[in-house]
């Protein structure tokens, strides 16, 4: 593969500005003139709008900043990646990170897109998901399968660690997974029960499905809220991670609730909706027994039109634990066994109504027995 030491950003095909290489190897930044001119900041702390070349300090977005960071697969695009490179006799070693943006290309998740790109071929129509769903077990398993490019081109661009694909269904962009080695066979099942849960608990949720299956009892597929169609056709929504806007490693914990709830108050203008609705997330996560929460599972979507960012639908809710068997994002400095006092701690430090926490995490915690029970 030919490299660079330059790539161009671009959002909704505007010219959003630069991405070089230093040569201490950080990829640095600078927005174009008519960005700055017409254009917002893409990562309101990080990259405010500015004429000015942005280096970045952290190590851990492999020379990143984190709004590119994003953009990037994770576990289980990398691993695709890696496979078809080595398919390819190419070797993955050998890329840079703008190599990895240049192969993103248009279809990471979000808006932001990169330019010169390298295409694959477009996914084929009538997807059979058992077979996807072997496939990707063969993957996970060291075998060799000899759909790589196909499963590259529905799910290498994706974040996560689970197999997944996305995928058109009528005029929307879908996003559907399967199970993992960690996984039990009905782990698709498992989620899309949590998403109904919580939809029950008054989190905003994007749609969710359970689609068929000859071999377990679904998959669990959620339809993608960067992605929206209005009568000029689809639309990309610049979209962030908790972790890209603090610059933070998802990988360790690094984040306690009272810095997500300080988080959304400042980013949305302390918009109350948005607020509460962290804190259900919070009360959700404790009582559901979702430890995996960490700070790239928390997102915000930036509104052009009103020039204001929003919390997202929540997303990746279900039963899980971690390997040192606490939650990833810290409830009051607790993360082994929080409990009432901590979330209330939370929840009256960011300014919310005591009464009103209490009832919203007796509301949650009743509905999470009810429908959840067989899980915990």
């Amino acid at each position: 593969m030919k490299r660079d030491n330059s790539l161009q950003v671009y959002y909704n095909e505007r010219l959003v500005g630069t991405l070089a290489m230093t040569a201490g190897r950080k990829i640095a930044f600078q927005y174009s003139k008519s960005w700055i001119e017409k254009g917002f900041s893409i990562s309101p702390f990080s990259l405010p709008l500015k004429d000015q070349v942005f280096i970045p300090t952290k190590d851990y977005f492999q020379g990143l900043f984190g709004v590119f960071a994003d953009s990037l697969p994770d576990g289980w695009g990398n691993l695709l990646l890696n496979r078809l490179l080595r398919s390819h006799k190419q070797n993955p070693d050998n890329l840079t990170v703008l190599d990895r943006l240049a192969i993103v290309g248009r279809s990471g998740m979000g808006a932001l897109t990169y330019q010169p790109a390298r295409e694959f071929p477009k996914q084929r129509d009538n997807l059979d998901l058992d077979e996807l769903a072997a496939q990707c077990q063969k993957i996970l398993n060291t075998e060799y399968s000899d759909n790589l490019d196909e499963l590259y081109q529905l799910g290498g661009t994706s974040g996560g660690a689970r197999p997944k694909i996305m995928t058109s269904i009528g005029e929307e962009q879908w996003i559907i997974k399967f199970p993992a080695h960690v996984d039990g066979e009905n782990a698709g099942k498992m989620e899309y029960d949590y998403s109904c849960c919580a939809r029950q608990c008054g989190i905003i949720m994007s749609e969710t499905r359970l689609f068929p299956s000859e071999k377990c009892e679904g998959y669990f597929g959620t339809k993608r809220f960067d992605r929206a169609v209005d009568t000029r056709g689809e639309k990309k929504i610049h979209m962030l991670t908790a972790a890209a806007l603090l610059e933070l490693d998802f990988e360790q914990p690094s984040m306690d609730y009272h810095g997500l709830m300080k988080l959304t108050k400042i980013l949305t203008n302390n918009n109350e909706m948005d607020l509460e609705n962290m804190f259900r997330r919070m009360c959700f996560n404790v009582f559901a027994h979702n430890r995996d929460d960490h700070s790239k599972n928390f997102a915000f979507l930036y509104d052009e039109e009103n020039d204001s960012w929003r919390l997202s639908p929540a997303y990746d809710l279900t039963y899980s634990n971690t390997y040192y068997g606490e939650h990833t994002t810290a409830v009051d400095g607790n993360g082994r066994n929080p409990g009432e006092k901590e979330i209330l701690a939370v929840g009256i430090a960011a300014g919310m109504n005591k009464e009103k926490c209490l009832d919203i995490m007796k509301e949650i915690e009743a509905s999470v027995k009810e429908r959840l029970g067989e899980y915990l």
